[in-house]
């Protein structure tokens, strides 16, 4: 049974969908004025995970997360750039796109653009207009917050204390300071569309009711973003969604936990402010989002070097179990299973009862509210059981290929939903060691030569130059690591 912690009860519920088998779900997406950040990272990547998940549960889902295509941000970058403001947010969706790509998002049901959707948006002003709850002031459109009884009860706050909050815009022309705007405006020089109130654009957040409610519906099952939207940007969507609708908006409301740098909130001010694209240059795609899924999605997350390289190291040593099983599969396995040693019969008992309840212990985690923290604990559990068998060298036989093969498929079926472990253990292994020795003075080749030196030296009984190769290697911040099956290498 699927439990989602949901922010408007402040509580975790049943989740129950709307439609029997079937699930409607929408996140905010960016507004495309420059190139994500670490924090769209981590909201983008716990929303596929959720996606995911769903599927994996046997759900048919309908996901949409939308582009904000004209804001003041993009029309501020397009005038500093000289160009259409449509050039700056097609140019920033497709930078979005790539990076998300790099993480290994699937691509949602709908991707709408907040300019597809004007006519849809000036429709919604209209009825909330018609109906007093919102009215016109030279040129703009504002909602009135105290035509709606339940304004506030997302973040659970008190309007009459949100009066001295410091995001409250002065302004003499709305009925209640926290009145927020539908539509603007145009001023010279600024894009526009024509409305019953004249030229103007979108306020940010009608535009989710607008394409959320085409798309999903007048009532849908989950809405999502960082918690950061709670307030204004979901509070202001319930508001002007049910009082057009009369019907409640969302059902479940998801809220993605922040990024703090080296324990400190992130901030341009502070100069720790870091794009996706700045952290791929030194770290991998997929450690990357490894590291995002090994905390809570509502939990903080510290990013940092060292928490990265840890989700490195972890990611590694998964591969690594993984190469080598792929390692024996790949030989012969019609070696007498009678000759395995004692530790490797202990070993593959205990493995063989890790893995035939690891899809139950992992859907137990992500029915909690979509643990993947828990979720990949238990991969780790299973790894440490594998590592076991795979250092007998004795281990071999029919019984121990089929249960390695069994090990494949259970995992593949968990990195489906993770959207990690997807690359062949060889290949992600020889990409690691190939970024990490980039950063060294020694090329990957030469690394292979010293370490067939030194077994041609170890076969000769030649110790001293062996030594002297894994002295100079390891100088070199190489690190050598042998066992039955050869040596293998790591940047230390």
């Amino acid at each position: 049974m699927l439990r989602i912690y949901n922010t408007l009860s402040s509580a975790k519920e049943e989740f129950v969908p709307l439609i029997p088998g079937r699930v409607s779900m929408y996140v905010c997406g960016v507004t495309v004025y420059d190139n994500c950040h670490i924090g769209h990272a981590r909201a983008n990547v716990a929303f596929d995970l959720v996606f995911r998940y769903l599927r994996h549960s046997g759900y048919d889902v309908t996901y949409v997360r939308n582009y904000t295509d004209i804001d003041d941000k993009i029309i501020n970058r397009a005038n500093r750039d000289g160009v259409p403001f449509n050039v700056i947010s097609e140019r920033y969706i497709k930078a979005f796109d790539e990076d998300m790509a790099r993480l290994n998002l699937a691509i949602p049901t709908h991707q709408p653009k907040a300019t597809e959707y004007v006519e849809e948006i000036i429709a919604l002003v209209q009825k909330l207009v018609d109906s007093g709850a919102a009215y016109q002031t030279e040129g703009d459109v504002y909602f009135a917050v105290e035509k709606f009884d339940g304004y506030l009860k997302l973040s659970h706050r008190n309007l009459d204390d949100m009066l001295a909050g410091a995001r409250v815009d002065v302004d003499e022309r709305k009925h209640h300071p926290m009145d927020f705007a539908l539509w603007k405006a145009a001023k010279p020089g600024e894009p526009f569309w024509s409305s019953p109130w004249g030229n103007g654009r979108p306020g940010w957040h009608i535009e989710c009711s607008a394409m959320s409610m085409k798309l999903l519906g007048e009532t849908f099952d989950i809405h999502g973003g960082g918690k950061d939207l709670v307030f204004p940007h979901h509070e202001n969507e319930i508001a002007q969604s049910e009082a057009a609708s009369g019907k409640p908006f969302v059902r479940y409301w998801m809220h993605n936990g922040f990024v703090n740098i080296n324990s400190e909130k992130m901030s341009k001010s502070l100069g720790n402010f870091f794009t996706i694209r700045e952290i791929l240059e030194n770290y991998d795609s997929e450690v990357l989002r490894f590291f995002l899924l090994s905390a809570h999605y509502r939990s903080p997350i510290d990013f940092s070097d060292q928490n990265l390289a840890d989700a490195e190291a972890g990611l590694d040593r998964i591969y690594s179990a993984l190469s080598g099983m792929e390692e024996l599969l790949s030989k012969d396995g019609s070696a007498d299973p009678s000759g395995t040693a004692q530790v490797a019969n202990e070993a593959v008992a205990e493995l063989t009862e890790k893995l035939a309840g690891l899809q139950h212990r992992f859907c137990e985690a992500m029915d909690d509210d979509f643990n993947s923290a828990l979720a990949i604990a238990h991969i780790f559990d299973l790894i440490r059981s594998l590592n076991r068998v795979l250092a007998d060298r004795n281990a071999s036989g029919a019984p121990l290929t089929a249960l390695f093969r069994q090990v494949r498929y259970e995992i593949a079926t968990i990195a489906e939903v993770l959207g990690v472990l997807n690359t062949e253990p060889g290949g992600y292994l020889a990409r690691m060691k190939s970024r990490k020795s980039s950063t060294l003075k020694i090329a990957v080749h030469e690394i292979e030569a010293l370490i067939a030196e030194r077994a041609s030296a170890r076969k000769a009984k030649d110790f001293k130059r062996s030594d002297e190769i894994r002295a100079h290697l390891l100088e070199m911040g190489i690190e050598l690591l042998d066992s039955p099956s050869g040596t293998e290498w790591k940047v230390k």
